[in-house]
């Protein structure tokens, strides 16, 4: 089965997309699936990218293309853009760069170059229906929730209504329109909010990701208050004195700054009613701006936001809670894992999320067993109840006094190596590919659940049904990855790992040893170790008990573990020999020469 991997696109999130996108391109089963990489530029063209490319750091390595030089716009003042930065291009223009990387494809064209669409995109006009219909509407089976469960999953003001409605928000939250906030006194505003939601509280863009457009009120300070409005409207300011202030490379680094998608409100944007699209035509309209005004600068993102969303600031425990299905379409509620944020850190926003290594984990939540029930319980309801499919990951908070809040439900959850949902699912037995692969299944299913090209979808769905039965119960020689206490060692072997599985020819193991020569201790691993920081974090895990919850998890699932992963390794075991456990040795360079013959990638 071709897989389109569809990654990038016009929302600011998109090098998260990226991300998830080389996961699944790399950790795809190639004895059932063949990845084709499909990108989506700031235009919302679709593009066949070439497969090299997808080694890339971020996308601004390969677009706008470095070879491709657009005069006027490309390169100017050595900034570094995306590709809505170069304006309207001629069409000829615009097609050489996009030969430069891969071949444009129209949504007919579609299903010439694959049989299901693997989406990996964040943000409005990817997250929220609008590419989901438009592949229903091609007759294109794709990752996810369906349109309905979609549009709820990008919409934070609809999710809180109806999350509340189904099992309850014992949370204050307000809306602010932008239309009021330009018309009213910012003073009346905050004293109205104090009063309704309290202080603090956390304003956010309610139709962003990644927690882009988050900010945190936490002191009566209307400085801060406008702040944080301007960061969720995607709005910025330049006083003169500020712009006067700078040097020359200090205002470089300002404008740059507005461009990353992380940290800025991103191009194009509105300068005295102007539209701007890239930083050295803004660099000169700011100069011209306050050699006749001294009044701020003030600058609005083109794909800004129009509602602020207000909740009160909520003191507990963080989760994040993956539910995907059963055969039957039933919900299934993995373990929830506990975000625990560094103490410096006030907001888990974008950077300090993907960026920074500020966070531990904990699976299940450090609470009473009773506790994780009930969070377990409330995602079930909510996934049903929201029209959820496939696999989705709800967050929220238990509070000190023993209550469970739920927000934010994610219908397409990041999707780095080791992002929560993966540390989840191999809680259960599958590991990164497996689980991969029970995502391809579970939304196939659920597209001929919703009635969309059934015939043609099951006769998909009953050749890869084939195909994973064969995969699982083929006799396949069995590699030992094996690695020592140190931690770069640990990633080598966890990248080792993930070769020898996506290839589907063998199975693998991982191996620790604890111990050094001449006899060291040798333990066999399960999946859910390889999702530890450090070899500290697996050597801790050794021998403690299996925690209730994740063994009537586990239970619950136990159909799926086996369909999608046989007999897989549950708990850490103590070995005498490699042979117990292994035919093949990965050649990592470092232990047993000769005890085993070495696999050969």
């Amino acid at each position: 089965m071709k897989i389109g991997i569809f990654f990038g696109g016009p929302a600011r999130e998109r090098e998260i997309s990226f991300l998830g996108g080389k996961t699944v391109f790399t950790h795809l089963n190639r004895t059932l699936f063949q990845p084709v990489p499909v990108f989506i530029d700031g235009r919302g063209d679709f593009i066949l990218l070439q497969p090299e490319l997808m080694r890339s750091e971020n996308i601004r390595a390969f677009y706008p293309p470095p070879g491709v030089s657009t005069p006027g716009t490309m390169d100017v003042g050595g900034f570094t853009v995306y590709d809505e930065s170069l304006g309207d291009l001629p069409e000829a223009q615009l097609e050489a760069m996009i030969h430069a990387v891969g071949q444009r494809i129209r949504p007919h064209e579609f299903r010439e170059h694959f049989d299901f669409a693997f989406l990996i995109v964040h943000g409005p006009q990817l997250e929220d229906g609008a590419i989901q219909g438009l592949l229903e509407w091609y007759g294109v089976p794709y990752y996810g929730s369906g349109l309905m469960g979609s549009g709820i999953g990008i919409d934070k003001i609809a999710q809180n209504r109806l999350i509340q409605a189904t099992v309850g928000l014992d949370k204050r939250t307000a809306v602010l329109r932008k239309d009021e906030w330009d018309s009213t006194d910012h003073a009346l505003i905050f004293e109205r909010l104090k009063a309704e939601v309290g202080l603090p509280f956390v304003a956010k863009a309610p139709h962003q990701g990644s927690s882009i457009g988050v900010a945190f009120v936490k002191t009566d300070d209307l400085g801060q208050f406008e702040k944080a409005i301007r960061q969720c409207l995607f709005q910025d300011e330049i006083t003169a004195a500020e712009w006067g202030g700078f040097s020359e490379h200090e205002k470089h680094a300002r404008l740059q700054k507005l461009a990353n998608f992380d940290e800025g409100i991103a191009f194009p944007l509105v300068l005295n009613d102007e539209e701007i699209h890239h930083p050295q035509t803004l660099r000169e309209r700011l100069n011209a701006h306050f050699a006749q005004s001294q009044a701020p600068a003030g600058l609005t993102s083109v794909n800004r936001e129009d509602l602020v969303l207000f909740e009160a600031f909520v003191k507990g425990q963080e989760f994040s809670c993956g539910v995907i299905q059963d055969f039957d379409g039933k919900p299934v509620a993995l373990p929830p894992t506990e975000v625990v944020k560094d103490e410096s850190i006030e907001v888990f926003d974008f950077r300090t999320k993907y960026l920074v290594s500020v966070t531990r984990k904990n699976i299940p939540i450090d609470t009473t067993l009773e506790l994780n029930r009930e969070v377990q319980r409330q995602a079930r309801e909510a996934f049903a109840a929201l029209r959820f499919g496939a696999c989705t990951r709800i967050d929220g908070f238990v509070t000190p006094d023993g209550r469970v809040i739920l927000h934010d439900p994610n219908t397409l959850p990041g999707m780095s190596p080791v992002s929560l949902i993966f540390k989840q699912m191999a809680q259960i037995g599958l590991n990164v590919t497996d689980s991969l692969t029970y995502f391809v299944r579970a939304s196939l299913r659920e597209r001929i659940r919703e009635g969309k090209s059934t015939t043609r979808f099951e006769t998909l769905l009953r050749d890869l049904d084939e195909r994973i039965g064969d995969n699982v119960s083929a006799k396949k020689p069995r590699v030992a990855v094996v690695f020592s206490e140190n931690d770069e060692e640990f990633a080598e072997a966890k990248k080792a790992y993930s070769r020898v599985i996506c290839r589907g020819t063998h199975a693998a193991l991982p191996v620790l040893e604890v111990g050094g020569d001449p006899h060291p201790t040798l333990y066999a691993l399960p999946a859910y170790l390889l999702m530890k920081d450090s070899v500290a974090e697996v050597k801790a895990a050794l021998d403690a008990p299996t925690h209730p919850l994740i063994a009537e998890t586990r239970a619950h699932a136990v159909a799926i573990t086996r369909f999608f992963a046989g007999d897989p390794l549950l708990e850490p075991r103590r070995v005498d020999t490699l042979a117990e456990v292994a035919d093949q040795l990965f050649a990592l360079g470092i232990h047993h020469a000769g005890t085993l013959p070495m696999y050969q990638p």
